[in-house]
């Protein structure tokens, strides 16, 4: 949401409250019976409704729009937003009816006139009209406000889903790649004469993967379990590729049970080890771990490589910009990534929260 759309409305509320105080005023000034004290009479009705309706709405508006709505009222504490409301607009009223008896009536704050209890009576139904109209001001300032929020989150969605597809579509292009099927599909076929029921094996986690990539990656959260299954599949068909069969160290620690996570969040950084560890004969070249906390999901993904073999770094891998930008979408302020390289080792650790 541009913050040139969110002031134009800002400044369309208030010039149409401006407009309707002028009106006031022309009305005002049509009364007047008189015209020798026409302007001392403007003056001082523009003084009261500067004092009365104008500076506590302006309060009232300021307060409600940048504290009462993002700190009460979208964290969904209706109770405690219905209290501060009620207070910041009865609060604005009384300091401008302060002010008002201050500097333009008597001089001293808050001197009743001689009837005392009319008084009070006349200052408690000012200060009500004027927290009426504070009220006003402020709902019409958590109305814009909701109204800018809403549609930041429809953009923001929006985002969201074209940054899911973008890395649905690289992360499906890069798996599902003929030279990776035939890999497979090849080595598939030359396990069925030698052992036909791990062949068999094989070519349904294939299927699964397929299927897992086309349509169980569609919600916004998918269980951390069927995550973790696809990862298993994953490896098992990459590891069919060498008969080490230490190459590749996976480890789940903790409880998964019902926990959440973002779908493929984990796959890119796993597969950019595969694709960038060139030496399958050595002992655990890829170490992937997860680590599942209470609050937070980690993922820690460490792979040996060969500088001198490499034809690009490990971090210039599939899509590392547009990985980064989803998990900004998703987990904006919630998530660390840290990336430490040497010479021989490169390793992520990346933290996000369940669900």
């Amino acid at each position: 949401m541009k913050k040139s759309f969110a002031l134009l409305l800002n400044i369309g509320f208030w010039g149409c409250y401006f407009i309707l105080i002028g009106i006031l005023l022309a009305l005002y000034d049509r009364s007047s019976p008189s015209a020798s004290d026409h302007l001392a009479r403007v003056l001082n009705a523009f003084k009261n409704l500067f004092l009365f309706a104008i500076l506590p709405s302006i309060l009232t508006y300021v307060f409600y729009y940048l504290l009462l709505f993002p700190k009460y009222l979208q964290q969904r504490k209706f109770l405690l937003s219905i209290v501060f409301g009620l207070l910041i607009a009865i609060g604005a009223a009384v300091l401008c009816y302060v002010l008002h008896r201050y500097l333009i009536e008597t001089g001293r704050i808050l001197d009743m006139d001689e009837a005392g209890k009319n008084g009070r009576s006349k200052a408690f139904s000012v200060i009500m009209v004027s927290t009426f109209i504070d009220l006003v001001a402020g709902i019409m300032a958590l109305g814009i406000k909701g109204f800018i929020t809403w549609l930041y989150e429809i953009r923001l969605k929006e985002l969201l889903r074209e940054k899911n597809y973008e890395m649905e579509m690289a992360l499906v292009k890069s798996q599902l790649d003929p030279h990776l099927l035939f890999n497979t599909i090849n080595n598939i076929d030359a396990l069925i004469l030698r052992d036909a029921v791990k062949a068999s094996n094989y070519l349904n986690k294939l299927s699964g993967i397929m299927r897992f990539i086309l349509y169980e990656t569609k919600t916004d959260l998918i269980l951390l379990h069927k995550e973790v299954e696809y990862l298993e599949k994953y490896i098992a068909l990459q590891k069919i590729r060498t008969a080490n069969e230490n190459y590749v160290h996976f480890s789940v620690t903790g409880v998964m049970g019902n926990k959440l996570i973002a779908p493929m969040v984990f796959i890119p950084f796993i597969e950019n080890a595969f694709k960038h560890t060139h030496n399958k004969k050595i002992e655990n070249a890829i170490t992937i771990n997860i680590y599942v906390h209470d609050e937070s999901i980690q993922l820690v993904c460490a792979n040996k490589y060969d500088p001198a073999a490499s034809v690009r770094e490990p971090d210039s891998g599939l899509g590392n910009e547009l990985i980064r930008k989803r998990l900004e979408l998703l987990y904006k302020g919630k998530h660390s990534l840290h990336v430490d390289k040497t010479n021989e080792l490169y390793t992520i650790n990346l933290t996000i929260p369940n669900g």
